[in-house]
């Protein structure tokens, strides 16, 4: 029996997306929880509810589908905000204790993922069982972005633009290493995927912050309905792909 891929190919518009999608998710979760006021208990459960039913369709589709599958993304990066700050905020952990809570999370479940199936490649993806593995790993991922991202600006007090910078050098050397080395790909993606999180949170804090501090001071509303525009152009771009190009059988 023939099965269609249900995950998105790594490309580049794969990475512009992701940025996007976590500036979104960093500026969707600080509206939940500071624009709003509803907390970081509530905000996790808010957006907890939203990533299962979205995460629920995506699972249920046999095929890739864009704009369910980078609305599970969007999904991630936005949860993930409200746990890095769950974490260091209400449980008052700290982002370092954070970061590292959550990248053993990310680690356990990348064992877990290759002692089933003895690779971790995140592309083609077929099974519905593959897929638990395949956004849980992405769930820590995002989450251990944010909150690596926010010990880097808070906690080393680097600023965010100095974050920024440090991990866009890093993921610089990872697209040098992949295109100019034998390191493992996979290993290179993950790497990857963490910190294009807190670099594309950076965006967020340059749409929201005030102009006294060098933001655009567009508020978490209007900065989230940029980041959304973004997304959907995005995705249709993706959409209009997925349309020309056969779809990825096993």
């Amino acid at each position: 029996m023939r099965t269609a891929n249900k995950v998105a190919a790594v490309t580049i518009l794969f990475w512009l997306m992701k940025i996007v999608a976590t500036t979104l998710g960093e500026t969707l979760g600080d509206f939940i929880s500071m624009t709003l006021n509803l907390g970081y208990t509530k905000g996790i459960l808010i957006t907890l509810f939203f990533f299962i039913f979205i995460l629920s369709i995506q699972l249920s589709v046999k095929k890739y589908i864009p704009a369910v599958y980078w609305l599970v993304i969007i999904a991630t990066t936005t949860l993930g905000t409200e746990i890095s700050d769950f974490i260091d905020r209400t449980l008052k952990a700290g982002y370092l204790t954070g970061s590292l809570i959550l990248l053993s999370g990310l680690l356990l479940s990348l064992f877990l993922w290759y002692k089933k199936y003895r690779n971790l490649e995140v592309f083609p993806l077929f099974e519905r069982n593959k897929e638990f593995y395949y956004w849980t790993a992405i769930l820590f991922s995002n989450s251990l972005g944010t909150a690596f991202g926010d010990f880097l600006s808070d906690n080393l007090g680097l600023g965010y633009m100095t974050g920024a910078l440090i991990t866009g050098l890093i993921i610089l050397i990872v697209v040098l290493l992949h295109y100019f080395t034998k390191i493992n790909h996979v290993v290179l993606f993950w790497i990857a995927f963490v910190l294009t999180r807190p670099f594309g949170a950076t965006f967020g804090d340059l749409l929201t912050k005030p102009l006294t501090k060098g933001g655009l001071d567009l508020g978490t509303i209007n900065a989230s309905l940029v980041s959304l525009a973004l997304m959907i152009v995005m995705i249709f771009i993706s959409q209009r792909k997925q349309i020309n190009e056969p779809n990825l059988q096993n």
